[in-house]
């Protein structure tokens, strides 16, 4: 079903169609007992789920099946969040659209991406970061205006959502409930204006300030841009000689068969259309402040970033652990998943031997990416099984990727002990998290984060109750990484924010929200003294 018009928010189960607003848009999905949304004017508190740390995709190839080059990319950049989705397509006349609450593979079937015709697309797959999880959040977000329509999909954060939401149209605008939201309706403003697309993205990303990794469609165009810092990571491919490709990571464009050119430089806008591939900027570059949680933890073993193989530079944090706190043991086991390379790296250079004692339900979606405290906690109990034939009896080094909240660690630590283990000697490729992140991670209430809340190692390692604990150093993480230190963002680790966080996001997690949802997540939160994690 063809739709002339796209609402100006994406709903989901739906095509994103005829709905006038997006109070009217939460009618249409038929779920009565949604509550009313808000209006952008609001204080603060009020705005909903702007922090996230997802992925996009965007794709312009005529003559392909877009829409299932897309559902393959976002398939494989499912890891970035497990908790909607949503594709947009255009065949140059009109945008369909459809996203809902899940997996990739749950949200959509053959008749969904049958339904998405077209030559161009962008997809989104999402977790948020604020606690609540709706419907109406998932992305891409789609605009009409009366020079087309847009469908943008957006992985960071803004640090000015409320600011911007308040000031909008002068507070007339209509309801928005991420900051995603508020970016697409600037830029169909800015598009009505001038009829130019481009400029558009130019002239709104000008208010725009804190972390973005943007993939835009109207009728016949694909645009991709990354903020002025780069926080974000966000690369280029190209489809044989039929179009290109664009991804939060390489590994997506592998999985469609795209090739690699390079990554999207930071303030730089791509367009291509039927005249091709062009560059300009949307703003000079900052500075340099990519996030380096991306190689500790986020992005998958095989993307490259900035030149770097992630598995690679994760290997060489575990080898700096081992020259960093030698112990003599039996046994080195990873926490599966994102512990692994570590784990490989400190046996390599430790000599201990390596092996697999923890067994992971593959079907149990990352700790880290669940969106309020309970899942996380949950998700802890049936994530793990220990070996106890590995275990019985042995001084065991445990490499995994992050403390955070420090929960699940703890959790680990007694799983291997009552398995029979004799020691426990912890080892963390990634220095102590200390500070919120406001870029798009899930840890913007420094109360939530163990080494914040408790301070000293000795503490923490007590506090897991393992043998001993070792974390890797800020100079050691640099070094693993390969590049210089000052392309990076590092503030979870040393307070330094390369872009200015208003007081208002600095107060607590729940800044930007504070209706009844959001008051449970938050009090779900505060249940215990240590929080569970997400790379825990």
């Amino acid at each position: 079903m063809t739709r002339d018009k796209a609402p100006p928010a994406c709903t989901v189960g739906q095509e994103l169609a005829s709905c006038p607003d997006i109070a009217a848009m939460a009618r249409a999905s038929g779920r009565s007992g949604d509550r009313p949304l808000r209006s952008p004017a609001c204080p603060p508190g009020r705005l909903g789920e702007c922090r996230e740390e997802c992925a996009v995709f965007g794709i312009y190839a005529p003559g392909e099946d877009v829409a299932r080059h897309t559902y393959f990319g976002l398939f494989a950049l499912q890891h970035r969040g497990q908790e909607s989705a949503g594709i947009a397509a255009s065949d140059g006349h009109s945008v369909r659209a459809y996203a809902d609450m899940g997996l990739v593979q749950q949200v959509f079937d053959e008749e969904h991406l049958t339904g998405l015709r077209g030559d161009l697309a962008v997809g989104h797959t999402r977790y948020s970061t604020t606690g609540t999880s709706h419907h109406r959040n998932a992305q891409p977000v789609v605009v009409a205006s009366k020079a087309g329509t847009i469908a943008l999909a957006h992985n960071g954060n803004l640090v000015n959502s409320y600011q911007l939401a308040r000031d909008i149209h002068g507070g007339s605008a209509p309801e928005a409930t991420t900051d995603s939201s508020i970016m697409a309706q600037l830029v169909a403003h800015r598009f009505e204006e001038s009829g130019d697309i481009a400029a558009a993205v130019v002239e709104a990303s000008r208010a725009w300030q804190g972390a973005y990794s943007v993939a835009i469609l109207t009728e016949g165009k694909l645009l991709a841009c990354r903020d002025p810092n780069g926080i974000r990571p966000l690369c280029l491919g190209v489809l044989d000689s039929r179009g290109y490709v664009v991804a939060s990571e390489s590994c997506a464009l592998n999985v469609v068969g795209a090739e690699f050119m390079r990554e999207i430089e930071p303030g730089e806008l791509i367009i291509v259309d039927d005249a091709g591939l062009r560059s300009t900027r949307i703003a000079s570059p900052a500075r340099p402040a990519m996030c380096i949680f991306e190689f500790i933890y986020f992005a998958r073993p095989d993307s490259y970033i900035y030149g770097q193989l992630i598995h690679e530079a994760r290997r060489r944090m575990g080898q700096k652990l081992a020259q960093a706190y030698p112990v003599d043991a039996d046994l080195v086991i990873p926490v599966p998943d994102t512990g692994w390379p570590a784990a490989i790296g400190f046996a390599e250079e430790s000599g201990i031997p390596f092996g697999q004692a923890l067994i992971k339900n593959r079907y149990i979606a990352r700790t880290f990416i669940q969106p309020d405290q309970r899942q996380r906690e949950l998700g802890v109990r049936l994530k793990l099984t220990a070996m106890e034939e590995v275990l019985r009896g042995k001084r065991v080094v445990v490499v995994d990727d992050s403390i955070v909240r420090g929960t699940t660690k703890r959790g680990i630590v007694g799983l291997i002990r009552r398995a029979g283990a004799k020691e426990i000697h912890v080892r963390i490729a990634a220095p102590p998290y200390r500070y919120p992140c406001f870029y798009g991670v899930d840890t913007s209430d420094r109360r939530e984060l163990l080494a914040a809340r408790v301070g000293s190692v000795e503490d923490i390692r007590r506090i897991i109750e393992a043998d001993s604990l070792g974390y890797q150093t800020i100079e050691g993480l640099t070094e693993a990484v390969g590049l210089p230190g000052d392309l990076f963002c590092r503030a979870c680790f040393d307070g330094d924010y390369p872009i200015e966080v208003p007081d208002e996001l600095r107060a607590r997690k729940f800044a930007l929200e504070t209706e009844p949802e959001a008051e449970m997540a938050s009090a779900a939160g505060k249940e215990t003294d240590v929080v569970s994690s997400s790379a825990d």
